[in-house]
């Protein structure tokens, strides 16, 4: 199924999965990862994370990372550690099985940019201590204040952001 702007729909399936060219995949996720890098996340990271994204499961072992990355085990261990203290990718235990599978989720933005909110309170915090210490009437001390007035608008935003998404999403997708 084609959303509006020629998008394929996750409603369409597996449908043409079987004939993806191993080669067109990799350099998607290896185009995908450089963007990644480009808006600052580590480039080991971001290639796992496009990989995972760009597998039909959703879901890979360490082996399948490494295979299609041509990476060692401790660099996918390194680059899952990041990915699951941001939130976005989680572990799973194969049953029956001491190996673990790494899984990024369908709603993998929404759950790293809400956790940000935390990051967001801290960065307000330390913002108020240096308006305090330079003083609100000193140029160092307006320039601080205007940051923290940032922060504190986006994280008020931040709510009715992920309302309005989540109703577009189902829209788009059905419940899941």
């Amino acid at each position: 199924m084609t959303e509006p702007g020629g998008n394929r729909s996750a409603r369409s399936g597996a449908e043409g999965t079987s004939a993806r060219d191993p080669e067109t995949v990799s350099r998607f996720v290896e185009h995908f990862a450089a963007q990644l890098v480009e808006a600052g996340m580590p480039r080991m990271p971001a290639r796992v994370f496009a990989a995972l994204l760009a597998s039909d499961a959703g879901a890979l072992t360490s082996a399948e990372l490494g295979e299609q990355l041509q990476i060692s085990p401790a660099a996918v261990s390194g680059a899952v550690r990041y990915l699951a203290q941001v939130h976005m990718v989680s572990r799973e235990r194969e049953p029956g099985s001491r190996r673990e599978r790494y899984r990024v989720h369908g709603d993998q933005w929404y759950e790293a940019l809400t956790n940000r909110e935390a990051v967001l309170k801290r960065w307000e915090d330390a913002l108020r201590d240096g308006v305090d210490t330079l003083g609100p009437g000193t140029p160092a001390g307006r320039r601080l204040a205007e940051t923290l007035a940032f922060f504190e608008y986006l994280e008020g935003e931040l709510d009715a952001l992920m309302e309005r998404w989540r109703a577009h999403r189902e829209e788009l997708f059905g419940r899941s």
